[in-house]
């Protein structure tokens, strides 16, 4: 059976095959070259282990007393050029500040800045979640954990998520229906631990995060490479105020989820459909806005269809409008969450 595949990792958090088979050369005096290099490559690369004078294939621990004095000696000498770059950079920047405070009677605070690529809104997020005392509002449409992308921003997002949540702030997140069940949003909630909530709708706005009413983040992009740093007011109670009508429309998810009703054979995901349907709307276009594929838009179209007895896609729309199932105050009381006596799922246990 072969060994698990081996991650780069720093030093200070040595894998448990490394720490073994650390252990293991100081007890024994030496370890296989083989064996280390195939289940502990970290041990040469942090310079843990050396080959043996007398045997090329033999290695040999250096002495834990020695390493650690190694380590914290390049420890030392990072902190120190860091101690440079700050200092060069105070000086780079001290005499821009003071031209810039000359002007600063006539100018007011920028409350729009675009922020450019990945690494730098991620940065202006986390420093700005840092900083949060209250609330964090969320809109995540179904594209930011689809792929590879999503996969990459979920541990980011968990790791100031939480640091947020043990604050003893709140986390309110709204997604689409189509995103209930995917892997990514159930794994997310079962490790948070905090005052976060979930709700979905069948449609939701661009991806939004509002921090604490002082400032927010869209895209200003369609490839998510530029943000739009907001920190007007009347903008952010504009988002705000558009949050809280999603949230109140929208069913809940987490803690304490509730199974949507089907009314009359058609299901609430139909009835979605079926409203973009009578708008004129393309499968393509349907599909991308309730967050599914083209394929399942269809399947559900088709369903829809035996279900009103229609034959064609002219005769569907005029089904629909007959069969009163977007009448407004069904959709009313769609939108609305259950009453309590529907049946909850049970909460993710910690």
């Amino acid at each position: 059976m072969s060994a698990p595949p081996h991650h780069d990792h720093g030093v200070e958090d040595l894998c448990a095959a490394g720490t073994r088979l650390y252990e293991q050369a100081l007890r024994c005096g030496r370890v296989k070259a083989e064996e280390a290099e195939t289940a502990a490559p970290c041990l040469l690369s942090h310079g843990l282990l050396h080959p043996a004078v007398d045997d090329l294939a033999q290695l040999e621990p250096v002495a834990p007393a020695v390493a650690l004095h190694r380590l914290l000696r390049a420890s030392g000498a990072r902190i120190a050029e860091e101690r440079r770059r700050e200092e060069r950079l105070s000086t780079l920047f001290a005499p821009l500040m003071r031209k810039e405070g000359q002007n600063a009677a006539s100018s007011e605070p920028a409350s729009l800045r675009i922020l450019s690529g990945t690494e730098r809104i991620n940065e202006a997020i986390t420093e700005a979640m840092a900083e949060a005392t209250s609330e964090v509002l969320c809109i995540q449409p179904h594209v930011h954990y689809s792929g590879p992308r999503g996969e990459r921003a979920q541990p980011v997002a968990m790791d100031r998520d939480q640091a947020l949540l043990d604050r003893g702030c709140r986390i309110r997140t709204l997604y689409q229906h189509t995103q209930r069940h995917q892997p990514l949003v159930l794994a997310r909630y079962e490790q948070l631990r905090g005052d976060a909530e979930a709700r979905t709708l069948d449609e939701v706005t661009d991806r939004l995060i509002v921090i604490d009413g002082a400032v927010a983040f869209i895209p200003a992009g369609e490839d998510g490479r530029l943000a739009l740093e907001v920190r007007h007011p009347a903008l952010l109670t504009y988002f705000t105020t558009t949050f809280d009508r999603l949230w109140r429309l929208a069913l809940p998810m987490y803690p304490q989820a509730v199974h949507r009703l089907s009314r009359g054979g058609v299901t609430p995901r139909q009835q979605a459909i079926a409203a973009l349907l009578v708008e004129g709307l393309t499968d393509a276009v349907i599909a991308d806005r309730l967050g599914m594929n083209i394929r399942t838009a269809r399947v559900h179209i088709a369903k829809l269809a035996a279900t009103l007895g229609s034959e064609s896609r002219a005769q569907l729309g005029y089904l629909i409008g007959q069969s009163g199932i977007l009448d407004r105050d069904q959709r009313r009381s769609r939108a609305q969450p259950p009453e309590p006596a529907a049946e909850p799922e049970p909460r993710p246990s910690p």
